[in-house]
């Protein structure tokens, strides 16, 4: 099977590149026999170099490089290399990005490739605009890639934010297709999928919980971040392992030209970043830390009780650098962080990531990132937070650890781009240890851990067919072996849908043998049709895979939900999505505006749900208590956004559903999930006012349809007692969920000579003290227990005002 699979690639990269590669081999004999004219003159040569900005030495991601003569070009990779291939001749190449000064490079090909590394330099701030993107201004309409959301860090900090402190996820959920549950709620759902089918990327290596504070704050620290990009659709075959999207955080590498701290100080947490360069230039890193202290400021005012209460997160980011020579980079970056919460009893929850990335130029066509990664989360549940009862305690601790590997090869061949490479990752799962402790007698007890072991080989293409015609098409193979030592169980088949089954037979395997084999093919493909300079026409397929599963049936996941992988009881999750978009600029300079409307649907396989009263929690026999169902998601999104000017921002509609059908639940008949929002609109606005040359303003809204709950249908009375009949699975919604947030940020005055640069950010999160809803639940009132009374929960029910200093030396 594996060789079959290896065979299969191989053919598939001949067909690609075959005709590249003979076109290659030829050119490295013409350059060898240089006194053959006619030779010379069907060679193919290469500019390739790294871009990086000049103010710190970053690799830029995204930076155009435009052939006029030719009328092609080429985009920075996420390391900020590029390479474009011509026939030799003179070329003017235009670099462009928004935000930065455009430079024009006259370069004469003759017989050899060249080597061109530039810098590019921040446009100044003499018009008194802001910019929202530091993409290439027509980007949405020139690159293949739809249902792509990126947004830079220094619009990411112009967002009001829940207690002035800037946050990634909070901040992608203003984008069209993205949604949460509610306030509180960890994660974020995309085009109708949970929050586990979204791989969330720290410098490649997985986070499995994104959230501080229960969903509050986000885990990534802005000042170490780069750049954040969210993949909905049109997913290229070097991602996968998830089926809703992918979002690729990537940290800052730290500045390489000179020292530089930054940081804020706020009401909830302060920041501190410190980074400069290595070894005369030749290296750089960053190291950023932040701690919030609430439970500091608030010990004077609790009652007894809660004196010594812990409610905290922190965490630690850093990342270095050191170019070894112009063809080797090496790259090694980590995080550590956690989360308390409790009195007495509590919950205790973090993430370790380590990456480490080796950059190698074996040509000025072919490149290679190589990224080795572990990662960990663990989480615990503990009776004795404060250790004031050594004899008398009950703890559970549980984790998910990941090591992998990963190669991946670009290569550049004129009109096409090939990536091809693999991954491998092991899944380590320990689903949960207990220890109990009563009069000195310690216990300890729980399941043991399960193991899997995931493969992938993928390939693909980017080929610019004509002048109008782009097509992005590429293959993914993907290998699951659920692996021992572990028992794997075999359960009643003939159980009415909908109830526990219980275990018939019990299957012990030792070592690493295999006890459950997934394989799938994931085809990718993409088009872009120009049809005019300023709009095109995308369409994209793409099948996924998911092999793990977040086991949760609570309203918004929690730190202590279990992951666990596919067994031979739990198949892996499939999703098809087909997208297809309409893409325009247009305004005064072609470019001032951009618009898109896409659509989508998307079809969900092996979808896990739970009987009634599943018991979750230290259940070894766990598998008996899922259903496997169906979904579907579909849905329509419209966004506009102003690109430059002294107000700007965007404003996005989603309309959208999502459904499942699980035998056993809602009479069989579909039901919407839990995070089916119908209507969702969100916009940003950004203003810099001409005449305060020190201020500028934002704002955020949001208006969202209520998601969906169980209620109660019916009410029965027996001998006193009030029972509630409930019929059918999310039979009502909540009411709707709007907010106004509203920041402004106060400039330090400018001296000559002055080193440091601060600010002040003022801002009111939900301005009108709307109480949103979190969710509804149904009790005997406390006075008239016959009667059934409905209480609304709301997280935040009023205004919320903060403001934080950020300094830069």
């Amino acid at each position: 099977m594996k060789n079959n699979v290896l065979n299969t690639f191989f053919v598939l990269f001949l067909t690609l590149a075959g005709s590249h590669i003979v076109r290659a081999q030829t050119d490295q004999n013409v350059s060898v026999r240089a006194g053959n004219a006619d030779k010379a003159a069907s060679a193919q040569l290469t500019i390739s170099g790294y871009i990086k900005d000049a103010a710190n030495g970053e690799g830029l991601i995204g930076v155009s490089v435009f052939v006029k003569e030719t009328n092609t070009g080429a985009v920075t990779n996420n390391y900020g290399f590029y390479a474009v291939t011509m026939p030799p001749g003179n070329y003017n190449l235009v670099i462009s990005y928004v935000g930065y000064e455009k430079q024009t490079k006259t370069i004469a090909l003759t017989d050899r490739n060249i080597r061109l590394d530039l810098e590019l330099k921040e446009e100044g701030r003499q018009l008194q605009e802001v910019v929202v993107s530091t993409k290439r201004e027509d980007d949405n309409v020139k690159n293949i890639a739809m249902s792509v959301n990126q947004i830079d860090v220094k619009t990411l900090k112009r967002i009001p934010a829940l207690l002035g402190e800037v946050d990634v996820i909070r901040s992608i959920q203003l984008l069209p297709g993205v949604s949460t549950v509610g306030e509180g709620a960890t994660g974020f759902n995309v085009r109708g999928g949970s929050i586990d089918q979204n791989l969330v990327l720290l410098d490649e290596a997985p986070v499995y919980n994104s959230s501080h504070l229960f969903g509050f704050f986000s885990v990534f620290n802005p000042d170490a971040v780069k750049d954040v990009k969210l993949i909905k659709g049109g997913i290229p075959a070097n991602y996968g392992g998830r089926i809703a999207s992918i979002l690729d955080v990537r940290l800052k590498e730290g500045n390489a030209k000179k020292p530089e701290l930054n940081g804020g100080i706020g009401l909830i947490f302060s920041r501190l970043s410190y980074e400069r360069p290595l070894f005369n230039g030749k290296g750089s890193f960053i190291i950023a830390a932040r701690r919030s202290y609430a439970d500091i400021l608030a010990q004077p005012f609790l009652n007894s009780d809660l004196k010594g209460a812990k409610f905290y997160f922190y965490d630690l980011t850093a990342k270095g650098n050191y170019r070894i020579n112009d063809k080797n980079i090496v790259y090694l970056s980590g995080y550590l962080g956690r989360d308390v919460f409790g009195s007495d009893f509590g919950f205790n929850w973090g993430n370790t990531t380590v990456s480490a990335r080796w950059n190698h130029v074996f040509s000025d066509r072919l490149f290679l990132n190589t990224t080795a990664y572990y990662s960990n989360y663990d989480y615990s549940l503990n009776s004795d937070l404060k250790q004031k009862r050594p004899n008398d305690y009950f703890k559970t601790d549980s984790r998910i650890v990941d090591y992998s590997i990963k190669p991946d090869f670009s290569l550049f061949l004129g009109k096409s781009t090939i990536t091809f490479g693999g991954q491998s990752i092991l899944h380590d799962f320990q689903p949960g240890k207990a220890t109990a402790a009563s009069l000195g007698s310690i216990r300890t007890f729980g399941l043991e851990s399960k193991y899997g072991l995931e493969n992938a080989l993928y390939i693909g293409n980017e080929q610019q067919v004509t002048s109008k015609l782009q097509l992005q098409y590429g293959l993914r193979y993907s290998l699951f072996n659920y692996i021992g030592p572990g028992e794997a169980y075999t359960f009643q088949t003939d159980v009415p849908a909908g109830e526990r089954r219980t275990v018939i037979t019990t299957v012990a395997y030792r070592g690493k043998n295999m006890i459950q084999t997934y394989g799938n093919w994931e085809p990718r493909f993409a088009a872009k049709y120009e049809l005019a300079n300023n709009s095109s026409f995308k369409l994209s397929y793409n099948r996924l895979a998911q092999y793990i599963h977040l086991i949760s049936n609570t309203t918004a996941s929690t730190p202590l939900d279990i992951w666990t992988p596919s067994t031979n009881n739990i198949r892996p999750q499939i999703a098809d999505q087909i997208a297809g978009g309409y893409f325009k600029n247009f305004g005064r300079t072609g470019q001032e505006f951009e618009a898109s409307v896409e659509v989508y649907y998307k079809w969900l396989q092996n979808q896990i749900d739970y009987i009634d009263g599943a018991s979750l929690i230290l259940n070894k026999y766990l598998e008996g208590d899922l259903l496997s169902g169906r979904g579907r998601a579909y849905g329509a999104e419209f966004y506009v956004k102003r690109n430059t000017g002294v107000v700007n921002g965007w404003i996005s509609y989603t309309l959208a559903k999502t459904e499942r059908q699980v035998a056993g639940i809602n009479n069989n008949d579909w039901y919407p999930t839990r995070f089916d929002k119908r209507h969702t609109l969100t916009s940003v606005l950004l203003f810099d006012p001409p005449r305060a040359k020190r201020w500028n303003f934002s704002a955020t809204f949001t208006l969202a349809s209520g998601t969906p709950a169980t209620f109660p249908t019916n009410r029965f009375e027996f001998q006193g007692q009030v029972g509630q009949v409930i019929d059918g699975r999310n039979n009502y919604r909540i009411p709707a969920y709007h907010r106004l947030d509203l920041a402004a940020t106060l400039q330090g005055r400018k001296r000559p000579g002055k080193r440091k640069d601060d600010n002040w950010v003022f801002s009111v999160y939900n301005a009108y003290g709307r109480k949103n809803p979190f969710s509804v639940f149904f009790q005997p009132n406390e006075d008239n227990p016959r009667v059934t009374e409905a209480i609304k929960y709301s997280v935040f029910a009023t205004v919320i005002p903060s403001v934080t200093y950020n300094f830069k030396f």
